[in-house]
């Protein structure tokens, strides 16, 4: 084989690897095409305790990190609205613990069909960890799952909703 064919075959495999990896940033609600709000960005301040251009005058403190209940989440089991889309319905219940989502139940997903079946199995178990990492309704849509992933966020936000104290 030659080595340009070669080279080619690599390029190839190479970017259909990183097209395949290609994640999309959470937009601020799923399904809406909302874009996040711009953050501002810092100016300097005046420090009247540092001289003009010096160093600051020790170190800067860490931000505070926030603790659990400031999440404003109530510990205990919530099941979120059975949301229909047109492969099926999707219902959750959630499980929180000291202000965190701790697990994600799928109580309904589509499975009459054979083929909503096959893509509820394998996208249910990664949109429980979707829920998990981000602790929030805002998920990234799954490709090839995209109304069940719509219906299964707006389950959990349900529930996210009830969680609320």
């Amino acid at each position: 084989m030659p080595v340009r064919a070669v080279v080619a075959l690599l390029a190839t495999a190479v970017a259909v690897v990183l097209m395949i990896s290609f994640r999309t940033p959470p937009s601020s609600a799923v399904g809406t095409g909302a874009s996040l709000p711009a953050q501002p960005s810092p100016s300097p301040s005046a420090d009247s305790s540092t001289p003009s251009g010096g160093p600051p005058a020790g170190p800067t403190p860490p931000a505070p990190t926030p603790s659990p209940r400031s999440t404003g989440l109530k510990s205990g089991t919530f099941t979120g609205t059975d949301y229909p889309n047109q492969f099926g319905d999707v219902q959750v219940r959630i499980t929180v613990s000291g202000g965190k989502i701790t697990d994600v139940t799928a109580l309904q997903y589509p499975t009459d069909r054979a083929r909503s079946a096959l893509i509820s199995q394998q996208a249910i178990p990664l949109l429980r960890e979707e829920v998990l990492q981000a602790q929030t309704a805002n998920i990234d849509i799954l490709g090839g799952a995209t109304f069940t992933t719509e219906s299964y966020a707006e389950s959990v936000q349900s529930a996210l909703d009830q969680a609320h104290a």
